[in-house]
């Protein structure tokens, strides 16, 4: 202990003032975005988490590389790209991918209370969840555009009209955006409540994939039975048959299930209607989330 009139030693232990470039809230917002959707592919994690979503790209990429392969060959007609279709006969390989990657983004950081952190200033509740949000969805379409994108080009290659097959991809890669910001909403909303991995996949893969035949068979009925308009708004409790409805009404797409909507006007209305559905499934996230930042 120093005696009173001792005096007073400074030591330098080496503390510095930032002076580097700060980054703007921008500027945050876009690395947490590309960080979300790296992570979903397993980049900045484990070799052993980029194994499932390259397997399953690789799975829903077959049935295009097989098409083309057999338009070259055989030299069959281009009418067998049905893009439209491509999304929702690999519906079970797209409801793998979201329910098991969705909870990267979404249960681990609320599980462990890191998410306090991540809440403080300068970024909030609300555009945290947001972000993340739309860095599933941009890897939902990656995922699901990839194959798209291959069946056109293989297509073409083949000898398919570019004139031709443009509108009929273009009709397909909008019905994959709203099938991605759709999906995104449920599975994200999913795996915010359900902290823990396992359920969250499990619950996922319940709502979207038990959700998908309870649809088309509710539809078949309803048709069966003559509801026309209760089979085609049964269409709203599965992101898939909605998007086929809403491709078959607005772009004069071949419908994959049973009561595509049969008019531009039932189009319109069950598109409406999903927007409205995902704005609430998005308002319903940011309110999780600001409850755990509170």
């Amino acid at each position: 202990m120093s005696s009173p009139g001792s005096a007073g030693v400074i030591h330098d232990i080496g503390y510095r003032r930032y002076a580097g470039e700060r980054t703007s809230r921008a500027g945050i917002t876009r690395a947490l975005l590309l960080s979300g959707v790296l992570a979903v592919f397993g980049f900045g994690r484990s070799g052993k988490a980029k194994v499932l979503p390259f397997a399953l790209l690789g799975m829903t990429l077959v049935p295009a590389v097989i098409q083309v392969g057999i338009m070259s060959i055989i030299g069959l007609s281009a009418d067998l790209l049905n893009y439209s279709a491509y999304n929702a006969g690999s519906s079970f390989l797209v409801v793998l991918f979201v329910a098991a990657q969705a909870p990267v983004l979404f249960s681990r950081d609320l599980r462990s209370g890191v998410i306090s952190l991540y809440l403080a200033r300068p970024l909030g509740a609300t555009a945290f969840a947001l972000t993340r949000w739309a860095s599933l969805v941009l890897a939902i379409l990656a995922f699901v555009l990839t194959p798209l994108l291959v069946l056109f080009i293989g297509g073409l290659a083949a000898g398919a009209s570019f004139r031709e097959e443009l509108p009929r991809v273009a009709v397909a890669l909008a019905g994959a955006v709203l099938l991605a910001m759709l999906v995104a909403t449920v599975a994200s909303l999913v795996a915010s409540w359900t902290l823990r991995r396992g359920l969250a996949i499990a619950g996922s893969i319940m709502v979207l994939l038990v959700g998908l035949g309870v649809t088309a068979g509710l539809q078949e009925v309803a048709s069966t039975e003559g509801a026309t308009g209760l089979a085609h708004w049964a269409a709203l409790l599965s992101p898939f048959v909605l998007v086929d409805s809403v491709q078959v009404a607005l772009g004069d797409a071949t419908g994959q299930f049973p009561a595509p909507a049969d008019s531009v006007a039932t189009g319109l209305l069950l598109l409406g209607a999903a927007l409205a559905l995902m704005i609430l499934g998005m308002v319903l996230l940011v309110r999780r989330y600001r409850s755990k930042g509170a």
